[in-house]
């Protein structure tokens, strides 16, 4: 390519990023949104490396593998605790200021933290009760991390409410900042100040680290979001539909049930088969893999609420248009992100410690699926705010299936390499299907590598 043309497609591009600043226009907020989720998710992916690498360090191989399994649980668990309301909420809230029912936005805004804290924290009482009861037959090291655990599972709850409540206001640095910047940081200036105090450095003492970095954040998070609702709609009056938020939210949990197991099931059924200092390998492989993974995490934060938009105005044509954008943003992102990972992944493992760097393959053959995933974007996203929850949670049930029924016959011969190579065939499948259906059922071609004009016949919604 010339010098000529290079600089003719970086200034294309450069026009584009400040057109979408300049921009009052749906399109332009949603690629400002997305342009920001995506520097927080920069910033907050390099913040998370750095926190687990010296966390790793901090702690051993060992301690560093017991501390991840309970942590990815207690993310699962309490990410599930919240029944579906987060990306309800995100899916709901720009419906009814479309009709101005304000009343109704303040009832699912407080409807959907009762929900979450009532969820998780009878399931963190369920789980104690479990641990107390069958505290011989676990193994001795993951016995008091769990339980502390347990007691993580209402914060994490809150915290994913108050982001889907933020998102769908389009508050992108409310939403995504407390996760991906305040709480890594937290977690381990707090695991810092006890090691200092003379604390053990052990799973055990980053886990109650964790426990008091995550209630400071939730709790600041709340304190932030509540005051920008006020501002924007006023105190008053709150009307409730919970059987309808219900009917809609749960198809929504499986969802996002099939999508949080199927991404973390992995590493927790690493842990059922080897020891904690192989499940330490498998997830600092996975967590610098999983760098490419903000890339899709930013286009689906800032395309969802206009997926939504668009849905409610019925405007098929542009929800088609906004779809193909949006995979073709993740899909050459991730490619481009993976490329680099992938070249400086040795050095990357290196970091956690010497025994870290034979987790490379599992990196490669991880990036294969995250690469078929890009390939179809936030697909999931644009099904749901479309009203096709049901079929979405199905995809995800099979991804799951294979996930789980690859890991089982995986693992046990080929370690950590199986439980990646099971993940990635999931992934694949689950972008073929997402792929297949959405062209099924919105009409929306989503082949991003085809010269010709990539958006089908939409079909007229029905």
């Amino acid at each position: 390519m010339s010098d000529f043309s290079v600089r003719q497609t970086g200034t294309r591009y450069l026009g584009q990023i400040l057109e979408a600043l300049r921009g009052r226009d749906g399109q332009s907020q949603a690629h400002l949104m997305s342009l920001t989720a995506f520097m927080i998710r920069i910033a907050g992916a390099g913040l998370a490396f750095l926190s687990q690498v010296l966390l790793a360090r901090l702690m051993g191989q060992f301690e560093y593998g017991i501390f991840v399994f309970v942590w990815v649980l207690a993310v699962i668990v309490g990410s599930l605790s919240c029944l579906g309301f987060p990306t309800a909420i995100i899916r709901f809230v720009p419906q009814y200021r479309e009709v101005g029912t304000v009343e109704i936005i303040r009832g699912i805004t407080l409807a959907a933290r009762l929900v979450a804290l009532l969820s998780a924290g009878l399931l963190g009482l369920l789980g104690i009760a479990c641990l107390t009861l069958f505290a011989d037959t676990i193994k001795d090291y993951y016995l008091i991390p769990l339980f502390l655990g347990a007691f993580l599972l209402p914060m994490i709850a809150l915290g994913d409410v108050l982001d889907g409540t933020a998102r769908a206001n389009s508050w992108m640095v409310q939403a995504l900042s407390p996760t991906f910047l305040v709480r890594p940081m937290l977690i381990l200036t707090t695991m810092v100040a006890a090691l200092l105090l003379g604390f053990d450095a052990s799973a055990e003492t980053a886990l109650a680290a964790a426990l008091i970095a995550t209630g400071i954040t939730t709790m600041g998070q709340l304190i932030i979001v509540d005051r920008r609702l006020q501002h924007r709609f006023d105190k008053g009056p709150r009307a409730f539909q919970l059987g309808y938020w219900m009917r809609i939210a749960l198809p929504i949990f499986l969802v996002e049930g099939f999508y949080y197991l199927l991404t973390n099931s992995d590493v927790v059924m690493v842990a059922l088969y080897v020891e904690p200092d192989q499940v330490a390998t498998y997830f600092a492989a996975a967590k610098t893999i999983a760098l490419v993974h903000f890339v899709f995490f930013a286009v689906k934060a800032g395309m969802t609420p206009r997926f939504a938009a668009l849905v409610a105005e019925k405007d098929r044509t542009e929800l088609a248009r906004s779809a193909v954008t949006a995979a073709r943003w993740t899909f050459w992102s991730s490619l481009l992100v993976g490329a680099i990972v992938l070249a400086l992944g040795p050095f990357f493992l290196s970091l956690f410690g010497s025994g870290y760097t034979t987790g490379y393959s599992v990196m490669a053959i991880l990036f294969a699926g995250i690469a078929a995933k890009a390939f179809v974007g936030p697909g999931e996203a644009l099904l749901m705010m479309s009203g096709e929850q049901k079929i979405c949670a199905m995809v995800y049930f099979a991804a799951l299936i294979i996930n789980i029924a690859g890991n089982l016959a995986l693992i046990p011969h080929f370690g950590i390499n199986g439980a990646a190579t099971a993940t990635m065939a999931a992934m694949t499948a689950e972008a073929a299907l997402l792929f297949v259906i959405i062209h099924r059922r919105l009409g929306i071609n989503m082949n991003i590598l085809s010269k010709k004009h990539t958006i089908a016949n939409s079909r007229e919604a029905r």
